[in-house]
C-alpha cells in the first residue's frame, strides 16, 4: 500500500507539474545514454583486458614450449629413470619461470600409443586435470605443434575465478608424444575489471544524481517565469485585469512577457469597453421596460374596455379589437420578461424558499397549459412518484420555469404526446418534460439558452414567445442552485430536464432522472 501510495504521489507530479516530467525525461534519458555508454566501456575495457593478458599468455607459453621441447630434444639421456627425472624437472621449473606469478603446469602423455616407455605424467600440486576438457585435448593432438587455448573457469574458494588454459605437444625420444599444458589465473585481470565497474557505477550514479540536481535547477529558472503567467492569467480570469508579467531582458522570456503584457492590456480594453456597452445596454432596456409600463397600462386599460363591448362594434372593428388584445397580451409578456431580465442582471432577484410538494407544484404548471395541449393535439402524460416530493424553491419561479418547458414542448411536439416525469433521491429533485417532434440540431442545442434566440424565426407560432423563457429558466435554475440540461435529436424530438437540491445549498453530483431518457439516445449540453 505504501508502494502504491508512492507511485500514485509520483504520478500526481508527474501530471501537474512541468519541471517534473522535465527533470525526470532528463534524468531517464541521462540513466539510459549512461547504461549504454557504461555497458560499451565495461564491455570494452575487459575485452582489451582480456585479449591483452591473452596475447601475453599465447607469448610466454609459446617460449615455455621451445623451451621444454629443446630440453628434451637435446638430452643424451635413454634410460627411463633419467628420463623421468628430466620430465619430473619441468613442472617446476615451468611454474618458476615468465612473467605470471600464478601458472601451473601437466605433462599428459597422448594416448593410442605404441609405445614400450611409458613415463608417469607430472603435474602441478593444485591443478585439476579435469579442468582441461577432451575438446581441448583433441585439438591439441591435432595441431601440428601449434598453440591452442581455451577459457576455463578455475574453482577457488567455492567461486569460479577466469582462467585460460594453452596445450601444445611435446616429442619426448623413446616415450613418444606428451601434451604440454600451462594453466593461467585471470582473477587479477578479474579483479581490475570489477574495480573499474564499480568506479564506473559510483561515477554514474553521482553523474545521474548531478544530471537530476543541475536539470531541476535549470527547469526551475525556465519554468518560474511560465508559473508566473500562468498565475497572472489565473488572476486576469478572475477579474484582475491590471495584473501584468515582469519584462527584465531581452531573451525569449522577455519577449514572451511583453507580448503577454500587450494581450493582456488589449483584452482589458475591451473588456472594459464591453463591460460598458453592455452596462448601457442593461441600463437602456431597464429603462425602457419602465417607461413603456406606465403607457402600456393604459393602453390595456383601454384595450379591455374596447375588447369586453366587441360585441357591440361592427364585424371588422370587433376583429381589429380582438387583435389589439391578444397584441397587447403578447406586449405586456414581453415586457415583463424584459423586466424579469434586468432585475437578474441588476442582481436584484433574491429566491423566496420555501418547503413545496414538487408534485403539487408539477400539477399547477399542467393544468394552465392543458387547453393549449387539447387545442395543438397533444396529450400530456405523467409519471411522478406517489406521497410528496418536499423540496425547499421559489415555488412561482420553478412554476413559471415548468410551464416554460411544458408550452415549448407543445408548440414544438406536432401533436405527439408530452411527457412529464418526477424523480428524487436522498439529496435532489428532477423534472423533465419530453417530446418527440421536430428536435434540434446539435448546433441549435448549443444555443437553446442564448437571449432572444429561436431555432427557427419563420416557424409559425401559436403561443407567442419573446426568446427569452428559457434564458429567465436558465437565470431562475442557477438562482437555485441547480441544473437545466437539454437533449435533443432532429426528428426525434427533445428533452429538458430541471434538477434541483432538495434543500438550497446542498450538494449534489447526478440527477434522479436520466437524460436522454431511456429510449433516446444522443449527446446533451447542460450549465451543470
Amino acid at each position: 500500500m505504501r508502494l502504491r501510495g508512492f507511485l500514485n504521489w509520483g504520478l500526481g507530479l508527474f501530471k501537474k507539474y512541468l519541471q517534473a516530467r522535465a527533470v525526470f525525461s532528463t534524468v531517464a534519458l541521462a540513466t539510459v545514454m549512461l547504461f549504454i555508454t557504461g555497458g560499451f566501456l565495461s564491455y570494452s575495457i575487459g575485452n582489451g583486458l582480456f585479449n591483452t593478458r591473452v596475447d601475453q599468455i599465447l607469448a610466454e607459453s609459446e617460449r615455455a614450449v621451445i623451451e621444454v621441447q629443446n630440453t628434451f630434444s637435446a638430452t643424451t639421456v635413454t634410460d627411463e629413470i633419467g628420463l623421468q627425472t628430466l620430465m619430473n624437472s619441468v613442472v617446476p621449473s615451468l611454474e618458476s619461470s615468465g612473467t605470471s606469478s600464478t601458472r601451473r603446469v601437466a605433462l599428459l602423455r597422448s594416448p593410442n600409443q605404441d609405445m614400450n616407455l611409458i613415463l608417469q605424467s607430472p603435474i602441478s600440486a593444485d591443478l585439476d586435470t579435469l579442468l582441461i576438457s577432451q575438446e581441448l585435448r583433441n585439438e591439441v593432438r591435432s595441431s601440428n605443434g601449434d598453440l591452442k587455448y581455451q577459457s576455463i573457469g578455475i574453482p577457488v574458494n567455492g567461486q569460479n575465478s577466469p582462467g585460460i588454459v594453452v596445450g601444445a605437444p611435446i616429442e619426448i625420444p623413446l616415450a613418444g608424444t606428451y601434451e604440454l599444458y600451462l594453466m593461467f589465473d585471470l582473477s587479477s585481470e578479474q579483479q581490475t575489471l570489477d574495480f573499474v565497474q564499480r568506479t564506473m557505477a559510483v561515477g554514474g550514479i553521482f553523474l545521474i544524481f548531478a544530471i537530476g540536481a543541475v536539470s531541476f535547477f535549470v527547469t526551475n529558472w525556465l519554468v518560474k517565469p511560465v508559473h508566473e503567467a500562468a498565475k497572472v492569467a489565473e488572476e486576469i480570469s478572475e477579474g484582475a485585469l491590471d495584473r501584468r508579467l515582469p519584462e527584465v531582458g531581452e531573451d525569449v522570456i522577455a519577449v514572451l512577457g511583453r507580448s503577454f503584457n500587450r494581450m493582456t492590456e488589449s483584452l482589458q480594453k475591451q473588456i472594459v469597453k464591453l463591460a460598458s456597452v453592455s452596462k448601457m445596454q442593461q441600463r437602456f432596456v431597464s429603462d425602457v421596460s419602465h417607461e413603456l409600463r406606465t403607457p402600456l397600462t393604459t393602453i390595456k386599460l383601454a384595450g379591455d374596455v374596447i375588447f369586453a363591448n366587441r360585441g357591440k362594434l361592427e364585424p371588422a372593428a370587433k376583429r381589429s379589437a380582438e387583435l389589439m388584445h391578444d397584441q397587447i397580451e403578447r406586449f405586456e409578456v414581453l415586457l415583463n420578461d424584459l423586466l424579469e431580465i434586468s432585475r437578474y442582471d441588476a442582481g436584484a432577484i433574491n429566491a423566496d424558499l420555501e418547503i413545496q410538494d414538487l408534485n403539487g407544484v408539477v400539477g399547477m404548471a399542467i393544468s394552465g397549459l392543458e387547453p393549449l395541449a387539447a387545442s395543438k393535439g397533444s396529450q400530456i402524460l405523467v409519471d411522478i412518484p406517489s406521497g410528496s416530493v418536499d423540496v425547499e424553491i421559489d415555488s412561482a419561479r420553478i412554476e413559471r420555469l415548468l410551464r416554460n418547458l411544458i408550452a415549448n414542448a407543445v408548440e414544438h411536439g406536432e401533436g405527439k404526446p408530452i411527457r412529464i416525469a418526477v424523480g428524487a433521491d436522498e439529496s435532489a429533485v428532477a423534472v423533465t418534460v419530453t417530446d418527440s417532434g421536430v428536435g434540434m440540431s446539435r448546433a441549435e442545442v448549443d444555443r437553446v439558452f442564448d437571449r432572444f434566440w429561436r431555432a427557427d424565426p419563420a416557424r409559425k407560432r401559436t403561443t407567442g414567445g419573446t426568446g427569452l423563457g428559457l434564458a429567465i429558466s436558465m437565470e431562475d435554475t442557477n438562482l437555485h442552485g441547480g441544473w437545466l440540461q437539454v437533449w435533443a435529436k432532429p426528428g426525434e424530438g427533445a428533452s429538458f430536464r430541471l434538477t434541483l437540491p432538495r434543500r438550497h445549498g446542498m450538494v449534489f453530483t447526478q440527477s434522479p432522472l436520466p437524460l436522454p431518457p431511456k429510449n433516446k439516445t444522443a449527446k446533451r449540453v447542460n450549465n451543470a
